[in-house]
């Protein structure tokens, strides 16, 4: 349980950092970026996507390490523990979606916690970087 919650703060830290550096950069970057000001949002939306999408992979992998070969818990359903059904577990419990034919069980059930506050959390920084970067390009 230990590594489960230290892999947890890793994660948080890390997808935090990942998302303030795209941020950062998109403030720095854009208002002198030689593009209409509207193809400035979809460069914003662009670049967010592609975090969020870092982000999920991020908690998919370490989901994966840690039950395939450190014995951290297991992710129960018909489809069965491949790489590939870790990532689409990660994006469903990032976003909040939780279909639910994919469940974490043992101590892997706190990194599901912990990745969903935190998608939850960046998901609205993203939305409200957006929403700055509209009102600066809107129009032009």
């Amino acid at each position: 349980m230990l590594l489960v919650i230290a892999v947890c703060g890793l994660l948080v830290a890390m997808t935090t950092v990942l998302h303030y550096e795209v941020l950062r950069g998109l403030n720095a970057a854009l208002p002198s970026l030689p593009v209409p000001k509207r193809a400035k949002l979809l460069i914003v939306m662009i670049a967010a996507f592609f975090a969020h999408a870092t982000e999920i992979a991020l908690y998919g992998a370490a989901l994966y390490v840690l039950v395939t070969y450190l014995g951290a818990g297991s992710l129960a359903g018909s489809a069965g523990a491949s790489l590939a059904n870790f990532l689409y577990f990660s994006a469903e419990t990032y976003t909040s979606l939780g279909f639910g034919d994919l469940t974490p069980v043992g101590p892997v059930r706190l990194l599901a916690g912990a990745e969903a506050l935190n998608g939850l959390l960046l998901i609205g920084w993203s939305a409200s970087f957006a929403y700055i970067s509209m009102e600066k390009f809107w129009r032009g």
